[in-house]
């Protein structure tokens, strides 16, 4: 199988995909029926992870405060709905011209309570949907940062992925070795709702690797005007917190140390990050630029160089 793997592998970055990692399935024998992506295939022998960078330029109209949307179609909708959905169908097509049978998954929050009954006793009630974020470490590619977000040593938090089950049994990627995230705590000390506690975390385990990620109050991050989005399947799911200043400022920390591998000739941010929120302590801006957030800014968001 090493050289299908190959196949895979070249096909896939020829068709635009930033990231592919495999992992078989005893990578996942901790995992529960609900959220394990074997009980949707039992046969399967391979989970594929697949993903596209969100690009950084993405996150600049959040970072100056000016435009958000533009995040939420080529950061998220779009990305997923269309871009990578895609290159997950294409990749899909592919492997199953060579024979093997291959079954797309769209990531949907894991956190979703199951919506029916099993369909016969033995079967986890419906709908499965498997925690990208374990598949994500599983697979070879990321680290779970303290700030609870998937970390790839190319692009940081900055990706989307989507999932592969295949019959063929694929080698294993080796598990990431070193921590993205070296636990500074500049994720806490930048929520302006106080949501991630600097000092109560948890230690969370997956595939033998831990993690520490700290204690976060969703309920806070929900409310969050900074660049945090209501999660768009189920409003009761965490929050999509990529764009939200706790982890831009993850991202700036990320590429002020040289951490990653995707690197820019220029710094993300260059003055003080506008906040809205509890701790925040505003200061009178124009009505035009107050209206584009519905609320004022702490600091300015005005970009020097």
């Amino acid at each position: 199988m090493d050289n299908f793997k190959k196949e895979i592998v070249n096909y896939a970055k020829n068709d635009g995909i930033d990231l592919i990692g495999f992992a078989d399935r005893t990578r996942f024998d901790e995992v529960d029926d609900n959220h394990n992506p074997f009980s949707i295939f039992p046969e399967a022998k391979t989970v594929i992870l697949i993903g596209k960078r969100i690009c950084r330029g993405s996150l600049r109209g959040i970072e100056e405060g000016t435009n958000f949307g533009d995040y939420r179609l080529f950061g998220k909708n779009w990305l997923e709905d269309e871009f990578l959905a895609l290159s997950a169908y294409n990749l899909t097509n592919f492997i199953e011209s060579r024979g093997w049978e291959a079954v797309p998954i769209f990531p949907n929050p894991s956190d979703i309570e199951p919506s029916g009954v099993p369909v016969q006793e033995g079967k986890p009630a419906p709908n499965v949907y498997p925690d990208f974020d374990y598949a994500a470490v599983a697979c070879g590619l990321c680290g779970i940062s303290y700030n609870g977000i998937a970390f790839s040593k190319e692009f940081g938090s900055r990706q989307r992925f989507h999932m592969i089950l295949t019959d063929a049994e694929i080698e294993s990627t080796p598990l990431l070795e070193d921590d993205v995230c070296n636990g500074c705590r500049a994720c806490a000390d930048s929520c302006p709702l106080g949501a991630v506690s600097k000092d109560e975390y948890d230690e969370i385990e997956i595939c033998g690797k831990k993690f520490v990620v700290g204690k976060i109050d969703y309920s806070k991050c929900k409310n969050c005007e900074n660049g945090a989005v209501v999660n768009r399947f189920s409003p009761n799911s965490k929050p999509d917190r990529i764009a939200a200043l706790c982890n831009r400022t993850c991202m700036c920390g990320l590429e002020e140390r040289n951490a990653l591998t995707n690197v820019f000739e220029n710094k993300f941010r260059y003055s003080a990050p506008w906040s809205i929120g509890n701790n925040s302590t505003s200061i009178d801006r124009s009505d035009e630029q107050a209206n584009v957030l519905g609320g004022s800014f702490s600091k300015s968001g005005k970009r020097g160089h």
